[in-house]
């Protein structure tokens, strides 16, 4: 004991002396270091959404295909050693790793598949996964997710004595206009048992059947007058329904939904699909499909506890990836180191990555400079010609599947009004933006696609400062002094700032509109935005998968990235014909008449589609340009020449 603290001293001394830099160092040790923007939100694959994230995710665990190093739309084997599908792509069977295991040793099974999918998938409310919809292209897995109970419950049960076709005109999923109304959220959060008679009828009328306890079930089955039944409902049709209700009432429905996923064995998972989807290996890749431990899980709570959960924790995560978390310092460093039970673990070059959440772009550049860093996050616009002229070899430019935009929170005045919103739309010089303030190689967006593969955008959106300030007009706003004040929300960091400052100065130049800019750190931005607490919100979106659908999908009614109170009935009608088409220029035109669609009601204002600009280092190998920027980290290696 006394010998270690007179070495420690010493081990401090050395280290404080040695001339290497923190790259040189790490370079030994082949230990990558990364700049990763921000602390992250979390290591849960199923409560996540962003891209920093998933950075770090991709490092600790896996799903069921993997990403090639340098082939866009390749799928290599992952959890899975080997996948096939029936002819028209609607049921598919993975056959799992049979040497695949977490990082403690356990067997990954296809009932971890199984847990984790259902897991996501969880109807609880109170349940924070936004990114819940990623599945949806599994059999029921969204009416399950939704908790749509009558339809679980009634639409394949032939026995019973009305169709599904009849039953579906009753109210279960609720009435919006009246959860939108004074009385309704007026008594929302008061106990039942505390409201006269006519707030029961509006608690029960705006929740819908699917959403009633047990104890609101039993007030309607004792007061038949409490709810509004279609005109077409017999006393025994209402009777029916609510003795079926009442039998299932509390209880999670996961085997009655019948969602198409199975563990046949061990290491056999089928899916089965809603529709023909002939990339789903390539949405596999996405971390809302990786698995979680499920022992590990349950060992620290229930199978849909939040944030509450210790179970991501150092000490307490177990992962399936090629790496295992080694350290998390909040604010400082995220470590993770390779994981020996990988199934793959000989393709791994990298001892280690660190994580570096760098939110100040200038500081991280200057790190990368300095020798702190392999890999920056990115390069301010700013200093992009400083890097072409001094780091020529060390700067990436490269293309990136992704949009920014502009959310109208549609249930605010002004934004309520669809003239309004475009007038805004059309009042942004988009290329100014990307020549003037991003200066990165960004092209204005004319939609919310990026132009890739076989689809192309339908070009609706462009500059019209002229068409702007008409629209203006059109909209009831006489003049600027009777516009609502407004403002933009944005993140704390330096390019967002300026983004917003140009376009504050661009909405009073071109229609005369003045508008404050609202700046929050990133956690609290994402939850001002889950929260629809703006006006108008700045966001952006990489796409998940190499499909338009990625970019599309979000727009749902109550999508979890939607956010802006907008939905489309045509809109989502078109999205299913597609999701059921196979015929790829077909396909390919109805998901174009869809964002057609979206982009004429404009609850989303296209600004410019992403390249990524980044600095590397020299000695990082393997890392080769990728669409999605989502590089595997087990085929990257540190190579002095």
């Amino acid at each position: 004991m006394i010998r270690a603290y007179l070495l420690f001293p010493l081990a401090f001394l050395l280290a404080a002396c040695d001339p290497r830099s923190d790259v040189e160092r790490a370079n030994e040790e082949k230990i990558l270091i990364i700049g990763n923007s921000n602390e992250p939100k979390g290591l849960d694959p199923h409560l996540v959404s962003g891209v920093l994230e998933s950075n770090i995710i991709r490092a600790l665990f896996e799903g069921l295909c993997s990403e090639h190093p340098s082939q866009d739309g390749t799928a290599l084997p992952g959890a899975a050693a080997s996948w096939e599908s029936s002819e028209d792509f609607t049921a598919w069977t993975f056959n799992l790793q049979p040497e695949g295991k977490w990082s403690d040793g356990i067997p990954v099974t296809a009932h971890d598949f199984v847990f984790s999918f259902r897991r996501l998938l969880s109807p609880d409310p109170n349940w924070p996964a936004e990114y819940s919809e990623m599945l949806y292209f599994i059999e029921n897995a969204q009416i399950y997710s939704e908790n749509r109970r009558g339809e679980i419950l009634f639409s394949r049960d032939s026995t019973f004595p009305t169709s599904w076709k009849t039953l579906s005109q009753a109210n279960f999923r609720g009435d919006s206009k009246i959860k939108e109304s004074k009385d309704y959220l007026k008594y929302e959060d008061d106990s039942f048992a505390d409201l006269s008679t006519q707030q029961r009828a509006i608690r029960l009328n705006g929740k819908g059947l699917d959403s009633l306890s047990k104890k609101e079930l039993q007030h309607i089955n004792e007061n038949p007058t409490a709810f509004n039944w279609p005109d077409t409902f017999t006393p025994e049709i209402r009777q029916a329904v609510l003795e079926r209700l009442l039998e299932f009432a509390g209880q999670d429905l996961w085997r009655q939904a019948r969602v198409g996923i199975m563990a046949d064995d061990d290491f056999t998972l089928k899916i089965e699909l809603r529709g023909p989807v002939p990339f789903l290996p390539e949405i596999t890749k996405h971390y809302t499909w990786y698995p979680v431990p499920r022992h590990v899980v349950l060992k620290h709570g229930k199978i849909n506890d939040a944030f509450s959960s210790p179970w991501t924790k150092v000490g307490n995560i177990v992962s399936n990836g090629p790496f295992q978390l080694k350290e998390w310092k909040t604010n400082r460093i995220l470590e993770v180191e390779r994981n020996p039970a990988y199934w793959d673990a000989e393709t791994v070059k990298l001892n280690g990555i660190r994580y570096i959440p760098v939110n100040n772009r200038y500081t991280e550049t200057r790190m990368f400079t300095d020798e702190q860093l392999h890999v920056t996050y990115s390069v301010p616009s700013e200093l992009i010609p400083y890097a072409q002229k001094n780091y020529p070899d060390k700067l990436r430019q490269e293309p990136y599947v992704g949009v920014r935009f502009l959310r109208a929170n549609i249930k605010r005045k002004p934004f309520d009004n669809p003239k309004v919103r475009q007038a805004f739309a059309l009042a942004i010089d988009q290329q100014a933006i990307c020549d003037k303030v991003l200066r990165g190689g960004q092209k204005p967006a004319s939609g919310i696609v990026p132009p890739f593969g076989g689809y192309t955008p339908p070009n609706l959106i462009h500059f019209d400062p002229k068409k702007a300030r008409k629209l203006i007009e059109e909209s009831g706003y006489k003049s600027s002094s009777s516009f609502p004040e407004i403002s933009i929300l944005t993140t704390e960091a330096d390019t967002s700032r300026r983004e917003a400052e140009t376009l504050q100065a661009m909405w009073q130049e071109n229609i005369g509109i003045k508008v404050s800019i609202v700046r929050r750190e990133w956690s609290t931005y994402q939850q001002m935005q889950y929260n629809g607490d703006f006006d108008i919100c700045v966001g952006g979106w990489i796409g998940d998968y190499l499909d338009p659908t990625t970019f599309l999908e979000m727009w749902v009614k109550d999508g979890g990235n939607n956010n802006t109170g907008w939905s489309s009935s045509e809109f989502e009608d078109l999205l299913r014909q597609a999701e059921n088409t196979a015929d790829v220029s077909t396909r390919m035109n109805l998901l174009s008449d869809a964002e057609t669609r979206l982009l004429g009601d404009i609850p989303v204002m296209p600004m410019y589609w992403y390249t990524t600009n980044y600095l590397i280092r020299e000695e990082v190998k393997n890392w080769q340009p990728l669409l999605l920027n989502n590089h595997p980290f087990k085929f990257i290696e540190l190579k002095l020449e």
